[in-house]
């Protein structure tokens, strides 16, 4: 998986299939810079997975769930599977941040390395993306329910970079939960909090792990006592509308910073090295 950084704090992938080289690109929003990586790796990309509606390159099966994406080729179905060689993709309907939304399941037989979900705006680090266009319900049963349920040791691709508010977020909802406190302190220990454009050389939060997640994203611990108490509901998708909420107001109240600010978050965990030039 090549990991590329663009615009303010969105990421676009690209998957290979080693023996093939055969290349699927998820949520392409700049697709020069995709060209670009595609050339340089020496690959054949033939597909896009789209999780929900993105700019898209012309010319090649465009693949998603919402009739809104452009170029789209061919409408997926929940639990639909697809295979690129080795590779092997399980379609997730993951309403939420849009009702269209597709989330990613990718794995490969006999291989030692964990499987990995590409989340787009549903489940991202520490956090998910706005609730627009469902209801809390919807939104439960995709974090919860489906992308929750993935195999703990599952890779989580998401499709932008907010680690840091929604870490400081996470630690407003549970501030004596240690796992947050270890994620925040891990990138402070470093230095790597700072605030500067990002660059080539910025090194993502992505990926982090479904069992990670479990441990200190809030929109996953909606049964946990701490964070009902903090919202101060018991029902599941009563406690996630809340934090949805909840969190809007938090970003809104935020010190205003540069454009590109909470885009670095230049926090390494060891999985994943950057594409260079």
């Amino acid at each position: 998986v090549k990991v590329i950084p663009v615009l303010e704090d969105n990421y676009m992938y690209l998957v290979i299939e080693e023996h093939t080289r055969e290349a699927v690109a998820v949520d392409v929003a700049v697709p020069k810079r995709l060209l670009e990586i595609v050339g340089r790796e020496g690959v054949s990309l033939t597909t896009v997975l789209t999780t929900h509606h993105h700019w898209l390159l012309p010319g090649l099966v465009v693949l998603g769930a919402d009739e809104r994406i452009c170029a789209l080729t061919r409408r997926l179905a929940h639990g639909e599977e697809l295979r690129f060689g080795a590779i092997h993709v399980r379609c997730l309907l993951t309403p939420g941040h849009t009702s269209g939304h597709m989330s990613y399941f990718l794995w490969e037989d006999e291989c030692l390395d964990p499987p990995a979900v590409f989340s787009g705006d549903a489940l991202s680090v520490a956090g998910c993306g706005s609730r627009l266009e469902t209801t809390a319900q919807q939104m439960y049963h995709s974090l919860v329910e489906t992308l929750g349920t993935l195999p703990p040791e599952t890779k989580v691709f998401c499709g932008h970079e907010h680690t840091l508010v929604n870490l400081e977020f996470a630690q407003k909802v549970e501030p004596c939960n240690n796992h947050v406190k270890a994620k925040l302190s891990q990138g402070c220990d470093k230095g790597l909090w700072s605030f500067q454009k990002r660059d080539e050389d910025d090194v993502p939060t992505v990926p982090s792990t479904l069992g990670e997640e479990l441990l200190y994203n809030p929109f996953l611990r909606v049964a946990e006592e701490p964070v009902c108490k903090f919202t101060g509901k018991v029902a599941p998708a009563e406690v996630l509308e809340v934090l949805c909420r909840e969190r809007a107001s938090f970003e809104q109240a935020a010190e205003p910073l540069q454009p590109q600010a909470r885009a670095l978050l230049a926090l390494q965990w060891g999985l994943l090295s950057m594409p260079r030039p």
